[in-house]
């Protein structure tokens, strides 16, 4: 049984062209980029055997291109489950609004006690 030994967070936006997407894909290079954890070397095993659990929330997930957010992972197994929530922030002259995605990563092992 795998094991949760992390959660990361992060937040995205995009500005001005309502990309749901890449708010996404922002959110998750947040989570990601400010730590500098290595699990699986202190576990000693493989960054590959990493079980990534991926939620994102933006107010139109039908909207979040599944395969662009896989291409944020350059190991481990990521799982993603997209779901109403973060914001859209509505411009005051009228455009596009603005979107904000939230991310949260967990990071499991299997065997770890």
């Amino acid at each position: 049984m795998a094991k949760r030994l992390l959660t990361e967070f992060g937040m995205g936006t995009s500005l001005r062209r309502q990309d749901y997407t890449q708010a996404a894909v922002r959110a998750l290079r947040d989570a990601l980029w400010h730590n500098s954890i290595n699990l699986a070397e202190l576990f000693g095993v493989e960054k590959q055997a990493m079980l990534l659990t991926v939620e994102i929330g933006v107010q139109n997930p039908e909207a979040v291109d599944i395969a662009a957010l896989e291409a944020v992972f350059p190991y481990g197994q990521p799982t993603f489950s997209v779901v109403k929530g973060g914001l859209d922030v509505p411009r005051g002259d009228g455009g596009k609004p603005t979107v904000i995605a939230n991310a949260a990563i967990s990071v499991a092992l299997e065997g770890v006690a």
